[in-house]
This record gives C-alpha cells, sequence and structure tokens, in this order.
C-alpha cells in the first residue's frame, strides 16, 4: 500500500505534512502548499505592479481588492503550473534525489488523478480572473502559453531560467491591465526588470540540483555559469535594479519608492555576498529570502500609491 503520508525530502516540517488530512497532503504537495516560497514569487510582480499602476493612476479604491485577487491566484495558479510541471516531469523526478519522493513517482497520485487537480485548479484561478476586466482576463490567459513549455525547456536550453522569468513575471503587466485596460512602456521595462530578477534567484535554486542534473543530461545556468555564477548574479540582479528603476522614473514614483527599491537593492546585494555555491542547504535559504527582497519594494511601491492618492 502507498503510504500518503510520506514526505518530499526537501520539505519536512511544514503544515501539510503535520495538520492536512491524509487524503489531501499528496495534492497539496503537487501545488508545492508545502513550500509556498514559489507562489510568493510569483505574487512579487503581481503586487509591484498593482501598487505601481495605483499610483499612477491616483486611485487606490480598489487596490486592496486587487491585492487580494493576485493573492489567490497567484497561489492557485502556481500550484496548477507545478502540476503540470510534475506531470512532465514524472520521469526525470524519479532520477533525482529530492524529487524522487515527489508525489507522482513516488506513487501517491496517478497521472490522471493529477491532471484532473490541475483542472480543478486552472477552473479556480480562471474565476479570479474574471473579476477583472475583459483585457486582463485575455493578457492572464496569454500567459498559459509560455507556462505549458516551460517545463521542457530544460532538456533543449541553458537558459530555462529565462522562460521562468517570462512566466513569473506575467504579474508585472497584470496591475497595468487591471487598472488601464492597456499594457504600456512603464509595465514592459518593469517586465523585463522582473525577469532579470528570476533569472538570479532561480540560478540560486539550480545549484541545489546542479550534479544530479548534470548526471541525468538536465540544462541550466547555474551549470552554464558555474564557478561564475556570482558575477553572473552580479549582472543579472544589477539588470533588475536598474530596469525597476527606470520604470519607477518613467512613473514618476516619489521617495517612498525609491527608499523601496533601495532596500531591495541591498537585499540582492547581500544574496551575493552571502552565497555559498556548494552549500546547497544555503542555497535554499539565499533562494527563500527572495520573498523578503520583494516584499520591501512593494512595500515602498504601496506607500508611494497611498501619498500619491492623498495628494
Amino acid at each position: 500500500m502507498i503510504d500518503l503520508t510520506a514526505r518530499v525530502a526537501d520539505s519536512t516540517g511544514n503544515w501539510v505534512d503535520t495538520h492536512a488530512p491524509s487524503w489531501s497532503r499528496p495534492y497539496l504537495r503537487l501545488s508545492r502548499f508545502d513550500r509556498p516560497i514559489g507562489s510568493w514569487l510569483l505574487l512579487m510582480p503581481c503586487w509591484w505592479s498593482a501598487a505601481l499602476a495605483a499610483g499612477i493612476s491616483g486611485n487606490v479604491r480598489s487596490l486592496a481588492l486587487t491585492v487580494v485577487l493576485f493573492f489567490i491566484g497567484a497561489f492557485v495558479m502556481r500550484g496548477a503550473g507545478c502540476t503540470w510541471n510534475d506531470i512532465t516531469d514524472r520521469d526525470l523526478d524519479a532520477k533525482v534525489e529530492r524529487t524522487r519522493s515527489r508525489p507522482i513517482p513516488a506513487g501517491q497520485v496517478s497521472v490522471a488523478q493529477a491532471f484532473a487537480f490541475l483542472v480543478l485548479q486552472a477552473l479556480i484561478g480562471l474565476a479570479v480572473l474574471v473579476q477583472f476586466n475583459r483585457f486582463a482576463i485575455l493578457a492572464g490567459i496569454a500567459s498559459l502559453a509560455i507556462v505549458a513549455i516551460y517545463p521542457f525547456m530544460k532538456r533543449i536550453t541553458w537558459w530555462p531560467q529565462v522562460v521562468l522569468g517570462l512566466a513569473f513575471s506575467w504579474g508585472a503587466l497584470m496591475g497595468f491591465a487591471a487598472e488601464f485596460e492597456r499594457i504600456g512602456l512603464i509595465a514592459l521595462v518593469l517586465y523585463a526588470g522582473s525577469i532579470s530578477w528570476v533569472i538570479g534567484y532561480d540560478t540560486i535554486y539550480a545549484h541545489q540540483d546542479a550534479e544530479d542534473d548534470a548526471l541525468i543530461g538536465i540544462k541550466s545556468t547555474a551549470l552554464l555559469f558555474g564557478e561564475k555564477t556570482k558575477p553572473a548574479l552580479m549582472i543579472f540582479y544589477g539588470l533588475a535594479v536598474v530596469l525597476i528603476g527606470v520604470a519607477l522614473y518613467l512613473a514618476a514614483v516619489r521617495w517612498p519608492a525609491w527608499i523601496g527599491l533601495a532596500a531591495f537593492a541591498a537585499h540582492l546585494a547581500w544574496q551575493i555576498k552571502r552565497l555559498e555555491l556548494g552549500n546547497s542547504e544555503l542555497c535554499k535559504r539565499v533562494f527563500y529570502s527572495n520573498r523578503d527582497a520583494g516584499l520591501l519594494l512593494f512595500a515602498g511601491l504601496l506607500v508611494d500609491a497611498v501619498l500619491r492618492a492623498n495628494m
């Protein structure tokens, strides 16, 4: 008999392992509710764009609702994306020590069950998306094409992190789509800055599996950069700060937003200094800390939006 309570190797001691009903645990693990960091990282560009767009329009009346909807949508759609990733990667996951205990390779969930769960999550995400205007709905649906191809990129390119950046940064466009029913230059520059950030932090994440990935033929920027990862991070993190700064300049933000960006930049610099590439546990902790970096920037943008709305 398959043990539904058996834990995923790199995720222990969380609420799913200790409090969730046993029947639900494989599904919650499929959607990574035992490790919500990815949902937070998907959410950050959504919140940045929502706050920045509200500051530009001078209207924060609907910002709280937008923030809540983006929160729900990010967690549900990241879960759907992870489920799709686990379906497509089930054979590869079985060959990697860190991932072989995931629900599908461990036999806790069948592919058919995982696909049904994927559809359910996608429907919940759609229910959230239809709360916005038609343009935002179409923009949100367009992101699914990138999500669908991402799991296959690690098989064909050394730069799968770029495709992840395209998907995980899509929220940088959504705030403007929801507020203005269009995507302009500011949104695109913010999107580009977020992509650079994602490439950086996911390179750190990929260093956890670098040895296994090399053995089974999986490509990543962690393997591409190797010992030159820190200089590469300086480039991508630096580019992220510059591009986001350009977006803020174009949006004519006030001092709270600049303080938020400075705190964000300082956090990224701290990550590079702290990082030890051969220490998988430290790579994981540094990767996780990007949620805090994103929240620092969001806090500055939020205060800026409120101040500008009350001018």
